[in-house]
Protein backbone atom coordinates (compact mmCIF):
# COMPACT_ATOMS: atom_id res chain seq x y z
CA UNK A 1 0.00 0.00 0.00
CA UNK A 2 2.91 2.32 0.75
CA UNK A 3 4.00 2.23 -2.91
CA UNK A 4 0.49 2.51 -4.40
CA UNK A 5 -0.16 5.09 -7.19
CA UNK A 6 -2.16 7.28 -4.82
CA UNK A 7 0.67 7.37 -2.28
CA UNK A 8 3.26 8.12 -4.96
CA UNK A 9 1.08 10.90 -6.34
CA UNK A 10 0.52 12.49 -2.92
CA UNK A 11 4.23 12.31 -2.12
CA UNK A 12 5.11 14.14 -5.35
CA UNK A 13 2.12 16.53 -5.45
CA UNK A 14 2.16 17.86 -1.88
CA UNK A 15 4.80 20.35 -0.79
CA UNK A 16 5.10 21.88 2.68
CA UNK A 17 6.52 25.31 3.44
CA UNK A 18 7.44 25.39 7.11
CA UNK A 19 8.25 29.10 6.89
CA UNK A 20 4.70 29.79 5.73
CA UNK A 21 2.42 31.34 8.37
CA UNK A 22 -0.40 28.99 7.28
CA UNK A 23 -0.61 25.88 9.48
CA UNK A 24 0.88 22.74 7.90
CA UNK A 25 -2.36 20.76 8.11
CA UNK A 26 -4.18 23.58 6.26
CA UNK A 27 -1.48 23.65 3.56
CA UNK A 28 -1.87 19.89 3.00
CA UNK A 29 -5.67 20.00 3.06
CA UNK A 30 -5.76 22.81 0.50
CA UNK A 31 -3.50 20.87 -1.86
CA UNK A 32 -5.62 17.71 -1.57
CA UNK A 33 -8.75 19.76 -2.31
CA UNK A 34 -6.97 21.19 -5.34
CA UNK A 35 -6.12 17.66 -6.53
CA UNK A 36 -9.78 16.59 -6.16
CA UNK A 37 -11.01 19.67 -8.05
CA UNK A 38 -8.58 18.98 -10.88
CA UNK A 39 -9.71 15.34 -11.10
CA UNK A 40 -6.39 13.87 -9.99
CA UNK A 41 -8.17 12.18 -7.08
CA UNK A 42 -11.55 10.87 -8.19
CA UNK A 43 -14.57 10.10 -6.04
CA UNK A 44 -14.14 6.91 -4.04
CA UNK A 45 -10.33 7.03 -4.01
CA UNK A 46 -8.96 5.58 -0.78
CA UNK A 47 -6.46 7.87 0.89
CA UNK A 48 -3.55 6.38 2.86
CA UNK A 49 -3.91 5.67 6.56
CA UNK A 50 -2.64 8.23 9.00
CA UNK A 51 0.54 6.28 9.84
CA UNK A 52 1.48 5.73 6.19
CA UNK A 53 0.64 9.33 5.25
CA UNK A 54 2.75 10.69 8.11
CA UNK A 55 5.68 8.56 6.92
CA UNK A 56 5.26 9.70 3.31
CA UNK A 57 5.42 13.39 4.18
CA UNK A 58 7.66 13.11 7.27
CA UNK A 59 5.10 14.80 9.49
CA UNK A 60 3.49 13.97 12.81
CA UNK A 61 0.57 11.54 12.70
CA UNK A 62 -1.59 14.02 14.61
CA UNK A 63 -1.08 16.47 11.73
CA UNK A 64 -2.51 13.91 9.31
CA UNK A 65 -5.49 13.37 11.61
CA UNK A 66 -6.04 17.17 11.53
CA UNK A 67 -5.82 17.13 7.71
CA UNK A 68 -8.50 14.46 7.37
CA UNK A 69 -10.73 16.12 9.96
CA UNK A 70 -10.46 19.40 8.02
CA UNK A 71 -11.31 17.69 4.71
CA UNK A 72 -14.23 15.82 6.30
CA UNK A 73 -15.62 19.01 7.86
CA UNK A 74 -15.72 20.59 4.38
CA UNK A 75 -17.26 17.49 2.77
CA UNK A 76 -14.29 16.49 0.62
CA UNK A 77 -13.73 13.09 2.26
CA UNK A 78 -15.69 10.52 4.24
CA UNK A 79 -14.01 8.82 7.19
CA UNK A 80 -15.40 5.31 7.78
CA UNK A 81 -14.32 3.60 10.99
CA UNK A 82 -12.12 0.51 10.49
CA UNK A 83 -12.23 1.00 6.70
CA UNK A 84 -10.42 4.22 5.83
CA UNK A 85 -10.76 7.69 4.35
CA UNK A 86 -12.43 8.06 0.94
CA UNK A 87 -12.63 10.98 -1.48
CA UNK A 88 -16.01 12.63 -1.98
CA UNK A 89 -17.03 15.24 -4.55
CA UNK A 90 -19.41 17.65 -2.82
CA UNK A 91 -22.75 17.94 -4.58
CA UNK A 92 -23.55 21.20 -6.33
CA UNK A 93 -26.15 22.85 -4.11
CA UNK A 94 -27.33 25.42 -6.65
CA UNK A 95 -28.55 25.19 -10.22
CA UNK A 96 -28.40 27.71 -13.04
CA UNK A 97 -31.73 29.42 -13.67
CA UNK A 98 -32.09 30.13 -17.38
CA UNK A 99 -34.81 32.53 -18.47
CA UNK A 100 -36.37 31.60 -21.79
CA UNK A 101 -36.45 35.20 -23.02
CA UNK A 102 -32.74 35.80 -22.36
CA UNK A 103 -30.20 35.03 -25.10
CA UNK A 104 -28.12 31.99 -24.13
CA UNK A 105 -24.86 33.94 -24.40
CA UNK A 106 -26.09 36.52 -21.88
CA UNK A 107 -27.44 34.16 -19.20
CA UNK A 108 -24.28 34.17 -17.09
CA UNK A 109 -23.45 37.88 -17.55
CA UNK A 110 -24.49 40.00 -14.57
CA UNK A 111 -26.23 43.24 -15.50
CA UNK A 112 -24.22 46.45 -15.25
CA UNK A 113 -27.29 48.60 -14.65
CA UNK A 114 -30.51 48.26 -12.71
CA UNK A 115 -33.80 47.51 -14.45
CA UNK A 116 -35.47 50.21 -12.36
CA UNK A 117 -34.82 53.94 -11.77
CA UNK A 118 -33.23 55.31 -8.60
CA UNK A 119 -31.94 58.67 -7.45
CA UNK A 120 -28.15 58.97 -7.54
CA UNK A 121 -26.41 61.52 -5.30
CA UNK A 122 -23.93 63.77 -7.09
CA UNK A 123 -22.27 64.95 -3.87
CA UNK A 124 -21.49 61.36 -2.84
CA UNK A 125 -19.23 60.77 -5.86
CA UNK A 126 -16.03 59.06 -4.79
CA UNK A 127 -12.98 61.27 -4.26
CA UNK A 128 -10.61 58.32 -4.47
CA UNK A 129 -7.84 58.62 -7.05
CA UNK A 130 -5.50 55.90 -8.28
CA UNK A 131 -1.84 56.46 -9.06
CA UNK A 132 1.20 54.28 -9.75
CA UNK A 133 3.55 56.90 -8.27
CA UNK A 134 6.01 55.66 -5.66
CA UNK A 135 5.52 58.67 -3.37
CA UNK A 136 2.04 59.81 -2.33
CA UNK A 137 0.90 62.72 -0.17
CA UNK A 138 -2.23 62.69 1.98
CA UNK A 139 -4.00 65.12 4.28
CA UNK A 140 -2.29 63.93 7.48
CA UNK A 141 -2.56 60.22 8.22
CA UNK A 142 -0.45 58.29 10.78
CA UNK A 143 2.41 56.03 9.71
CA UNK A 144 1.42 52.35 9.80
CA UNK A 145 5.10 51.39 9.84
CA UNK A 146 5.37 52.73 13.40
CA UNK A 147 2.81 50.25 14.70
CA UNK A 148 4.28 47.22 16.54
CA UNK A 149 2.84 44.24 14.65
CA UNK A 150 3.90 41.54 17.10
CA UNK A 151 2.41 43.37 20.09
CA UNK A 152 -0.91 43.82 18.27
CA UNK A 153 -0.97 40.12 17.47
CA UNK A 154 -0.41 39.32 21.14
CA UNK A 155 -3.09 41.75 22.34
CA UNK A 156 -5.64 40.57 19.79
CA UNK A 157 -4.96 36.91 20.55
CA UNK A 158 -5.36 37.52 24.29
CA UNK A 159 -8.68 39.29 23.72
CA UNK A 160 -9.95 36.43 21.55
CA UNK A 161 -9.33 33.96 24.38
CA UNK A 162 -11.44 35.83 26.93
CA UNK A 163 -14.31 33.55 27.94
CA UNK A 164 -16.49 36.56 28.68
CA UNK A 165 -16.64 37.36 24.95
CA UNK A 166 -18.96 34.42 24.25
CA UNK A 167 -21.46 35.60 26.82
CA UNK A 168 -21.32 39.12 25.33
CA UNK A 169 -22.00 37.81 21.81
CA UNK A 170 -25.00 35.82 23.07
CA UNK A 171 -26.32 38.62 25.24
CA UNK A 172 -29.93 39.54 24.47
CA UNK A 173 -30.29 42.51 26.81
CA UNK A 174 -28.11 45.17 28.33
CA UNK A 175 -28.66 46.33 31.86
CA UNK A 176 -25.40 48.16 32.57
CA UNK A 177 -22.51 49.85 30.84
CA UNK A 178 -19.70 47.71 29.51
CA UNK A 179 -16.12 47.69 30.76
CA UNK A 180 -15.11 49.36 27.50
CA UNK A 181 -17.59 52.21 27.90
CA UNK A 182 -16.38 52.85 31.43
CA UNK A 183 -12.71 52.70 30.43
CA UNK A 184 -13.25 55.04 27.48
CA UNK A 185 -15.17 57.43 29.69
CA UNK A 186 -12.36 57.46 32.26
CA UNK A 187 -9.76 57.98 29.52
CA UNK A 188 -11.57 60.99 28.07
CA UNK A 189 -12.12 62.52 31.50
CA UNK A 190 -8.39 62.21 32.21
CA UNK A 191 -7.09 63.45 28.85
CA UNK A 192 -9.66 66.03 27.74
CA UNK A 193 -10.89 67.58 30.99
CA UNK A 194 -14.39 66.11 30.74
CA UNK A 195 -16.67 65.22 33.64
CA UNK A 196 -18.86 62.75 31.79
CA UNK A 197 -20.53 59.43 32.53
CA UNK A 198 -20.95 56.53 30.07
CA UNK A 199 -24.46 57.79 29.31
CA UNK A 200 -22.83 60.84 27.65
CA UNK A 201 -20.79 58.69 25.29
CA UNK A 202 -21.14 56.48 22.23
CA UNK A 203 -18.40 54.76 20.21
CA UNK A 204 -18.56 54.20 16.45
CA UNK A 205 -16.40 52.76 13.68
CA UNK A 206 -15.01 56.17 12.68
CA UNK A 207 -15.49 59.91 13.04
CA UNK A 208 -17.24 59.86 9.66
CA UNK A 209 -19.81 57.41 11.04
CA UNK A 210 -20.16 59.59 14.14
CA UNK A 211 -20.82 62.69 12.05
CA UNK A 212 -23.24 60.82 9.77
CA UNK A 213 -25.34 59.63 12.71
CA UNK A 214 -25.38 63.09 14.33
CA UNK A 215 -26.28 64.80 11.05
CA UNK A 216 -29.18 62.39 10.55
CA UNK A 217 -30.46 63.21 14.03
CA UNK A 218 -30.20 66.99 14.11
CA UNK A 219 -30.30 68.19 10.47
CA UNK A 220 -33.41 68.45 8.36
CA UNK A 221 -33.58 69.43 4.67
CA UNK A 222 -32.62 73.09 4.04
CA UNK A 223 -31.27 73.58 7.58
CA UNK A 224 -28.35 76.02 7.56
CA UNK A 225 -25.01 74.51 8.58
CA UNK A 226 -22.00 76.83 8.94
CA UNK A 227 -18.49 75.62 8.11
CA UNK A 228 -15.11 77.25 7.56
CA UNK A 229 -14.62 78.78 4.12
CA UNK A 230 -12.36 75.87 3.02
CA UNK A 231 -13.54 73.11 5.37
CA UNK A 232 -13.40 69.32 5.14
CA UNK A 233 -14.77 67.79 1.92
CA UNK A 234 -15.84 64.58 3.76
CA UNK A 235 -17.90 66.41 6.37
CA UNK A 236 -19.46 68.60 3.68
CA UNK A 237 -20.59 65.49 1.78
CA UNK A 238 -22.23 64.15 4.94
CA UNK A 239 -24.07 67.42 5.57
CA UNK A 240 -25.22 67.60 1.94
CA UNK A 241 -26.52 64.04 2.16
CA UNK A 242 -28.62 65.12 5.13
CA UNK A 243 -30.08 67.93 2.98
CA UNK A 244 -28.26 70.80 4.69
CA UNK A 245 -27.80 74.24 3.19
CA UNK A 246 -24.07 74.80 3.77
CA UNK A 247 -22.82 78.35 4.34
CA UNK A 248 -19.13 79.22 4.66
CA UNK A 249 -17.56 81.46 7.29
CA UNK A 250 -14.18 83.24 6.97
CA UNK A 251 -11.20 81.75 8.81
CA UNK A 252 -8.16 83.85 9.73
CA UNK A 253 -5.09 83.40 11.92
CA UNK A 254 -7.36 83.24 15.01
CA UNK A 255 -9.69 80.62 13.57
CA UNK A 256 -13.35 80.86 12.59
CA UNK A 257 -14.64 84.46 12.45
CA UNK A 258 -17.39 84.34 15.06
CA UNK A 259 -18.30 88.02 14.60
CA UNK A 260 -19.18 87.24 10.97
CA UNK A 261 -21.83 84.81 12.24
CA UNK A 262 -23.29 87.44 14.56
CA UNK A 263 -23.35 90.11 11.85
CA UNK A 264 -24.80 88.00 9.05
CA UNK A 265 -27.28 85.59 10.66
CA UNK A 266 -30.28 85.95 12.94
CA UNK A 267 -31.54 84.00 15.94
CA UNK A 268 -33.16 80.72 14.96
CA UNK A 269 -31.73 80.80 11.43
CA UNK A 270 -28.72 78.51 12.06
CA UNK A 271 -29.04 74.80 12.82
CA UNK A 272 -25.42 74.07 13.68
CA UNK A 273 -21.80 75.19 13.29
CA UNK A 274 -19.17 72.61 12.36
CA UNK A 275 -15.72 73.47 13.66
CA UNK A 276 -12.30 71.93 14.27
CA UNK A 277 -11.43 74.22 17.18
CA UNK A 278 -8.12 72.60 18.11
CA UNK A 279 -6.70 72.62 14.57
CA UNK A 280 -8.82 73.91 11.73
CA UNK A 281 -9.11 71.64 8.72
CA UNK A 282 -7.31 72.29 6.43
CA UNK A 283 -5.41 75.38 7.63
CA UNK A 284 -4.30 73.95 11.06
CA UNK A 285 -4.96 77.27 12.89
CA UNK A 286 -6.48 77.06 16.39
CA UNK A 287 -9.62 78.87 17.45
CA UNK A 288 -8.53 81.47 20.00
CA UNK A 289 -9.85 81.29 23.59
CA UNK A 290 -11.72 84.57 23.08
CA UNK A 291 -13.52 83.26 20.00
CA UNK A 292 -14.33 79.97 21.71
CA UNK A 293 -16.10 81.89 24.46
CA UNK A 294 -17.89 84.10 21.93
CA UNK A 295 -19.07 81.08 19.95
CA UNK A 296 -20.45 79.36 23.06
CA UNK A 297 -22.26 82.55 24.06
CA UNK A 298 -23.65 83.03 20.55
CA UNK A 299 -24.82 79.40 20.41
CA UNK A 300 -26.68 79.90 23.68
CA UNK A 301 -28.26 83.12 22.40
CA UNK A 302 -29.09 81.89 18.87
CA UNK A 303 -29.98 78.31 19.94
CA UNK A 304 -27.76 76.44 17.50
CA UNK A 305 -25.61 73.35 18.04
CA UNK A 306 -21.83 73.28 17.80
CA UNK A 307 -20.27 70.15 16.28
CA UNK A 308 -16.68 70.13 17.52
CA UNK A 309 -14.54 67.72 15.48
CA UNK A 310 -11.30 67.11 17.40
CA UNK A 311 -9.83 64.58 14.96
CA UNK A 312 -6.16 65.00 15.93
CA UNK A 313 -6.25 66.04 19.59
CA UNK A 314 -3.74 63.34 20.54
CA UNK A 315 -0.96 64.63 18.25
CA UNK A 316 0.23 67.61 20.29
CA UNK A 317 3.96 68.37 19.98
CA UNK A 318 4.53 71.75 21.65
CA UNK A 319 3.01 72.62 25.01
CA UNK A 320 -0.36 71.24 26.02
CA UNK A 321 -3.34 70.89 23.72
CA UNK A 322 -6.15 73.34 24.44
CA UNK A 323 -9.03 71.51 26.10
CA UNK A 324 -12.13 70.96 23.98
CA UNK A 325 -14.91 73.51 23.98
CA UNK A 326 -17.18 70.68 25.08
CA UNK A 327 -15.28 70.40 28.38
CA UNK A 328 -16.55 73.86 29.42
CA UNK A 329 -20.05 73.55 27.95
CA UNK A 330 -22.66 73.73 30.71
CA UNK A 331 -25.67 74.30 28.43
CA UNK A 332 -25.65 71.17 26.28
CA UNK A 333 -24.68 73.06 23.12
CA UNK A 334 -21.59 71.14 21.98
CA UNK A 335 -21.49 67.75 20.28
CA UNK A 336 -17.91 66.51 20.51
CA UNK A 337 -16.44 64.10 17.94
CA UNK A 338 -13.07 62.42 18.33
CA UNK A 339 -10.86 59.46 17.56
CA UNK A 340 -9.15 56.90 19.75
CA UNK A 341 -6.26 54.64 18.81
CA UNK A 342 -4.56 56.59 16.03
CA UNK A 343 -1.30 54.95 17.12
CA UNK A 344 -2.92 51.58 16.40
CA UNK A 345 -3.74 49.89 13.10
CA UNK A 346 -6.80 51.42 11.37
CA UNK A 347 -8.97 48.40 12.19
CA UNK A 348 -8.40 49.06 15.91
CA UNK A 349 -9.20 52.77 15.74
CA UNK A 350 -12.63 54.03 16.73
CA UNK A 351 -14.64 57.20 16.61
CA UNK A 352 -16.72 58.49 19.50
CA UNK A 353 -19.31 61.12 20.34
CA UNK A 354 -19.68 63.02 23.61
CA UNK A 355 -23.01 64.82 24.02
CA UNK A 356 -25.96 65.28 26.40
CA UNK A 357 -27.66 62.05 27.45
CA UNK A 358 -30.88 62.51 25.46
CA UNK A 359 -28.98 62.92 22.16
CA UNK A 360 -26.67 59.98 22.94
CA UNK A 361 -29.72 57.80 23.59
CA UNK A 362 -31.10 58.63 20.15
CA UNK A 363 -27.68 58.12 18.57
CA UNK A 364 -27.44 54.65 20.13
CA UNK A 365 -30.83 53.77 18.68
CA UNK A 366 -29.56 54.83 15.26
CA UNK A 367 -26.28 52.93 15.70
CA UNK A 368 -28.23 49.82 16.71
CA UNK A 369 -29.81 49.86 13.28
CA UNK A 370 -26.49 50.37 11.44
CA UNK A 371 -24.11 48.27 13.52
CA UNK A 372 -25.98 46.23 16.13
CA UNK A 373 -23.14 43.82 16.93
CA UNK A 374 -20.18 46.20 16.93
CA UNK A 375 -16.71 44.74 17.39
CA UNK A 376 -16.49 43.10 20.81
CA UNK A 377 -12.91 41.89 20.31
CA UNK A 378 -11.81 45.40 19.43
CA UNK A 379 -13.57 46.78 22.50
CA UNK A 380 -12.03 44.12 24.74
CA UNK A 381 -8.55 44.92 23.46
CA UNK A 382 -8.96 48.69 23.70
CA UNK A 383 -10.28 48.37 27.26
CA UNK A 384 -7.13 46.52 28.29
CA UNK A 385 -4.81 48.89 26.42
CA UNK A 386 -6.41 51.87 28.15
CA UNK A 387 -6.33 50.22 31.57
CA UNK A 388 -2.70 49.09 31.23
CA UNK A 389 -1.54 52.44 29.83
CA UNK A 390 -0.41 51.00 26.48
CA UNK A 391 -2.42 53.56 24.49
CA UNK A 392 -0.64 56.38 26.30
CA UNK A 393 2.79 54.74 25.91
CA UNK A 394 2.42 54.18 22.16
CA UNK A 395 1.14 57.70 21.65
CA UNK A 396 4.01 59.32 23.54
CA UNK A 397 6.52 57.22 21.63
CA UNK A 398 5.04 58.12 18.24
CA UNK A 399 4.68 61.82 19.06
CA UNK A 400 8.46 62.11 19.37
CA UNK A 401 8.84 60.62 15.89
CA UNK A 402 6.17 62.84 14.33
CA UNK A 403 7.56 66.00 15.94
CA UNK A 404 10.99 65.22 14.48
CA UNK A 405 9.42 64.71 11.06
CA UNK A 406 7.52 67.99 11.30
CA UNK A 407 10.70 69.88 12.15
CA UNK A 408 12.64 68.19 9.35
CA UNK A 409 9.90 69.02 6.85
CA UNK A 410 10.10 72.69 7.83
CA UNK A 411 13.88 72.53 7.40
CA UNK A 412 13.54 71.04 3.90
CA UNK A 413 10.90 73.59 2.90
CA UNK A 414 13.21 76.42 3.95
CA UNK A 415 16.15 74.88 2.09
CA UNK A 416 14.37 74.17 -1.20
CA UNK A 417 11.59 76.77 -1.40
CA UNK A 418 12.91 79.64 0.74
CA UNK A 419 10.44 82.52 0.23
CA UNK A 420 8.36 80.81 -2.45
CA UNK A 421 6.09 79.11 0.11
CA UNK A 422 4.67 80.47 3.35
CA UNK A 423 3.69 78.32 6.29
CA UNK A 424 3.29 78.40 10.05
CA UNK A 425 4.74 75.49 11.98
CA UNK A 426 1.71 73.89 13.71
CA UNK A 427 1.94 72.98 17.40
CA UNK A 428 0.55 69.55 16.57
CA UNK A 429 -1.20 67.45 13.98
CA UNK A 430 0.22 65.51 11.06
CA UNK A 431 -0.14 68.13 8.30
CA UNK A 432 1.23 71.56 7.39
CA UNK A 433 -0.65 74.24 5.46
CA UNK A 434 1.61 75.37 2.59
CA UNK A 435 0.65 78.62 0.83
CA UNK A 436 2.38 79.51 -2.44
CA UNK A 437 3.42 83.16 -2.59
CA UNK A 438 2.98 83.25 -6.38
CA UNK A 439 -0.35 82.07 -7.74
CA UNK A 440 0.29 78.90 -9.78
CA UNK A 441 -1.94 76.18 -11.20
CA UNK A 442 -2.04 73.44 -8.59
CA UNK A 443 -3.55 71.05 -11.13
CA UNK A 444 -0.51 71.57 -13.35
CA UNK A 445 1.75 71.17 -10.32
CA UNK A 446 0.12 67.83 -9.55
CA UNK A 447 0.48 66.69 -13.17
CA UNK A 448 4.18 67.58 -13.29
CA UNK A 449 4.79 65.97 -9.89
CA UNK A 450 3.18 62.71 -10.99
CA UNK A 451 5.51 62.60 -14.01
CA UNK A 452 8.28 62.58 -11.41
CA UNK A 453 6.74 59.73 -9.35
CA UNK A 454 5.01 61.98 -6.77
CA UNK A 455 1.21 61.89 -6.46
CA UNK A 456 -0.74 64.89 -5.13
CA UNK A 457 -4.42 63.94 -4.76
CA UNK A 458 -6.94 66.67 -5.58
CA UNK A 459 -8.36 66.51 -2.06
CA UNK A 460 -5.24 68.21 -0.63
CA UNK A 461 -5.18 71.02 -3.25
CA UNK A 462 -6.97 74.29 -2.40
CA UNK A 463 -7.21 76.99 -5.04
CA UNK A 464 -9.51 79.96 -5.64
CA UNK A 465 -9.03 83.69 -6.18
CA UNK A 466 -7.57 84.15 -2.70
CA UNK A 467 -6.03 80.75 -2.01
CA UNK A 468 -3.24 78.70 -3.56
CA UNK A 469 -2.29 76.11 -0.96
CA UNK A 470 -1.64 72.46 -0.18
CA UNK A 471 -2.48 70.54 2.98
CA UNK A 472 0.77 68.58 3.19
CA UNK A 473 0.44 65.44 5.32
CA UNK A 474 3.86 64.35 6.58
CA UNK A 475 3.06 61.73 9.22
CA UNK A 476 3.45 58.74 6.88
CA UNK A 477 6.88 59.86 5.56
CA UNK A 478 10.23 59.23 7.24
CA UNK A 479 12.99 61.83 6.99
CA UNK A 480 14.59 60.34 3.87
CA UNK A 481 11.20 60.24 2.16
CA UNK A 482 10.43 63.82 3.21
CA UNK A 483 13.60 65.09 1.53
CA UNK A 484 12.89 63.10 -1.67
CA UNK A 485 9.29 64.36 -1.79
CA UNK A 486 10.30 68.02 -1.30
CA UNK A 487 12.93 67.73 -4.03
CA UNK A 488 10.34 66.27 -6.42
CA UNK A 489 7.82 68.95 -5.48
CA UNK A 490 10.40 71.69 -6.12
CA UNK A 491 11.30 70.19 -9.52
CA UNK A 492 7.61 70.16 -10.50
CA UNK A 493 7.25 73.75 -9.24
CA UNK A 494 10.24 74.92 -11.29
CA UNK A 495 8.91 73.24 -14.44
CA UNK A 496 5.49 74.90 -14.33
CA UNK A 497 7.12 78.29 -13.63
CA UNK A 498 8.99 77.92 -16.91
CA UNK A 499 5.92 76.86 -18.92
Amino acid sequence: MKDSPVNSFLKDFISIEKSNSTAIYIQIAQQIINAIQRGYLVEGTSLPGTRIFSTLLHINRNTVVAVYDELASQGWVEIIANKGTFVLVPEQKTANIKASFTPIGDVNNYSKTTGFPFQSAFHLSSTQEISEAKYVLNDGLPDLKLHPIHEFSKWYGASMKRKTLISKWNQTSKTKYSVFENQLCNYLNATRGFHIQPNNLISTRSTEMSLYIISQLIIRPKDIVLVGNLSNYASNMIFQQAGANIKTIPVDEHGLDVDFIKNNFEKGEIRCVYICANRDYPTTVSLSPERRLKLLQLASLYKFAIIEDDFDFDFQFDGSAMLPMASSDANGLVIYLGKLGQSLFPSFQIGFVVAPENLILEAKNYLQMLDSQGDLIQEQMLSELIYEGEIHRLLKKNILVYKKRRDYLCQMLTQYFNEKIKWIKPSGGLAIWLQFQTNISLVQLAEEAEKNDLFLPKTILYQDKKTCAIRFGFGHLNEDEIEIVIKKLKQAYDRIKIL
